[in-house]
């Protein structure tokens, strides 16, 4: 699941809630809002499909997503251990 909403990021979506409801293994929850398009969800719809696929083609690739974006893959366990909540965090 963490992989796939991680690879949305560089299809250019936000990435939906991961392991939500905690009931279902690998589970991603999307809310889309009433506003959005059809073609927004139909363009949504088919970056699932290429990320279904690269899951199976290429799952250490879909693994070191996202690459495109400003900020790469954190490393979230390490960041919840040793937050730096400060404005030039960036530089660290």
């Amino acid at each position: 699941g963490l992989d796939v909403a991680k690879g949305l990021l560089e299809e250019g979506f936000h990435s939906p809630t991961v392991y939500f409801p905690l009931i279902v293994d690998e589970a991603l929850m999307f809310e889309p809002t009433e506003t959005e398009s059809l073609q927004t969800l139909e363009s949504l719809a088919a970056s699932l499909e290429r990320l279904v696929e690269r899951a199976q083609d290429d799952p250490e690739g879909l693994h070191r997503a996202p690459q495109s974006t400003p900020v790469s893959r954190v490393d979230e366990a390490r960041a919840a251990r040793h937050l730096i909540a400060t404005e030039d965090a960036a530089s660290r």
